[in-house]
């Protein structure tokens, strides 16, 4: 059997891997580009029967809330397909230093933007010249996020429809479940779905892709070729050779080991965001979903061993409520880097085959979206099939490196002694641009105008959110003395709580949500939200 562009009046493409980053390139290219059927692009998937999908994270960034909308995916069904549970950010537990006497440290990173409102005044200056005994940490101060999320609550309520609330989030969900989702909506917009095992990538004499051959469909044709395939790299990485650029001198961990944890109870307390609680040598990534927990301890092999990491994380567990004696263990390797080409010739690398750096911050999806959207913008409707990939591997390859810098400003602050975190905080290990700004930040906080918006997933503010939970120290108090607007600041500060009074009162608990909306979904009727709980 062969599948060739002249069976369809537009070009064709042939996504080779299922998946998340298969199906959701699927959908986005269905949506965005049309199908044949409409006079767009033949869009075809190749899919393994025999390959299961790696899951490391099951955690998602805010962004994934508009790719599912645009995708014409219904929240409600969404969530209840994928046991998917509500995530409003990241608590960090023991990253700043170790626990002593059994005492753990921790901060929040929550994904609510801090707080303007109408004054539109930078909270930031005003809380740094506050005394640092008596202030609340900086997260506390500018939104009230966390107080939601510790009091295990929604961040919205069932009446406020899909994708909206009063308060930032993003999920937790089965990655297996959501692949389903796609796949199932994928299909509905015409894309063509086959089973069956890549054998071979043939190329031709420029090295571009000739064709590929398929064990159950024999000679497999396309105009653009796009490689979901996993670590393995199948097209890109094996057949066209494109060389993978590591970053494992900056992100030490290549190890993981991951276990699902069944709750006690069904009807047990939900949290609803992740907790990342630092170890020896790694941290432990803690994902509520609705049915189970998923846990794994993210390690580094030049630091402890297997053995030891399987300890860890069966400490952890007992620590924290799960069945340590039971668990059915999986052990993930992998190295943190990225392929510095990740289009060349008609082949596009989208998601763990053009890089992956490791599950800290969710940033798995979010590279996929990213990737994925910029296929659909260059997408080559006539002319050189590589026109743009020039372009879109620059792109990617400064997203990456900015994601690598704001991964390693977690490891980089922290003031624990144990071999793996004196490494990572030892100054050859940090990028050079993220060092400089580490200096520039010692006398002024972070800037919108540090960073570069296209080549960035996480905004000034996230930035601050984690030097200040680590207690990065930046002197402000020369400029301190010259903010004019202190006592509206104090007003401002002083409001935010209030809205955390009033939002603890009228938000639902996690658990008693998700139900609601797996039962009945979204009943779109009232207003938004009240008028305390807009930013």
């Amino acid at each position: 059997m062969e599948t060739t562009a002249s069976q369809a009046p537009g070009r064709c493409v042939l996504i080779v891997g299922g998946g998340a980053a298969g199906w959701l390139t699927a959908c986005y290219l269905a949506t965005h580009l049309g199908t044949e059927r409409a006079g767009g692009p033949r869009i075809t998937l190749l899919e393994s029967p025999d390959i299961g999908i790696i899951g490391v994270g099951e955690g998602t960034f805010p962004t994934t809330r508009n790719i599912l909308r645009t995708l014409g995916i219904e929240e409600a069904e969404f969530m209840r397909e994928s046991q998917a549970a509500f995530k409003q950010g990241i608590r960090f537990d023991d990253w700043e230093t170790s626990p002593e006497g059994g005492v753990h440290n921790h901060f929040f990173h929550p994904f609510e933007a801090p707080y303007l409102g109408k004054e539109e005044l930078d909270l930031l200056p005003y809380w740094l010249i506050q005394d640092p005994a008596t202030r609340p940490p900086y997260a506390e101060a500018v939104t009230f996020q966390k107080r939601i999320a510790d009091a295990r609550l929604a961040p919205k309520r069932t009446y406020q429809g899909h994708y909206c609330g009063p308060l930032n989030y993003a999920y937790h969900f089965d990655a297996a479940r959501f692949a389903n989702v796609l796949a199932r909506r994928a299909k509905v917009l015409g894309v063509h779905h086959l089973q069956g095992i890549l054998r071979e990538a043939v190329l031709d004499e420029t090295g571009a892709i000739d064709h590929v051959i398929s064990q159950e469909y024999g000679r497999m044709t396309a105009d653009l070729y796009i490689d979901c395939t996993g670590f393995r790299a199948e097209l890109l990485g094996k057949a066209m050779q494109v060389p993978f650029k590591s970053a494992s001198d900056t992100l030490f961990a290549d190890r993981a080991v991951t276990c699902q944890v069944a709750y006690p109870n069904p009807n047990a307390p939900l949290e609803s965001y992740t907790i990342a609680a630092a170890h020896e040598a790694g941290w432990t990534w803690d994902i509520a979903l609705a049915n189970r927990r998923g846990v794994g301890y993210v390690f580094s092999s030049r630091h402890t061993t297997d053995v030891r990491a399987e300890e860890v994380l069966q400490a952890y567990l007992a620590r924290s409520g799960g069945n340590a004696k039971a668990l059915d263990l999986r052990h993930i390797r992998f190295e943190a880097g990225f392929r510095t080409s990740q289009w060349v010739r008609n082949c596009v690398a989208i998601g763990l085959s053009a890089g992956f750096l490791e599950p800290l911050e969710s940033t798995g999806m979010v590279l996929i979206e990213a990737a994925v959207n910029k296929v659909a913008e260059f997408f080559p409707h006539n002319g050189p099939v590589d026109a743009s990939a020039g372009l879109f591997n620059d792109l990617m390859v400064k997203r990456y490196e900015a994601i690598i810098n704001f991964i390693k400003l977690h490891y980089c602050l922290s003031r624990r002694q144990e071999p793996f975190w004196r490494d990572n905080s030892a100054p050859e290990s940090v990028p050079e641009r993220l060092r400089m700004l580490l200096d520039i930040w010692q006398y002024r906080p972070p800037s919108r105008y540090d960073f570069v918006i296209d080549h960035e997933t996480f905004a000034h503010f996230n930035y601050q959110y984690i030097l200040y939970g680590m207690n990065f120290q930046t002197d402000y108090q020369a400029a301190g003395r010259a903010l004019p607007m202190q006592d509206r600041a104090e007003q401002i500060f002083a409001r935010i709580h209030t809205f955390g009074e009033q939002a603890a009162k009228d938000l639902s608990a996690h658990r008693a949500t998700l139900k609601a909306i797996y039962d009945n979904g979204f009943v779109e009727r009232g207003p938004t939200a009240p008028p305390a709980l807009v930013r």
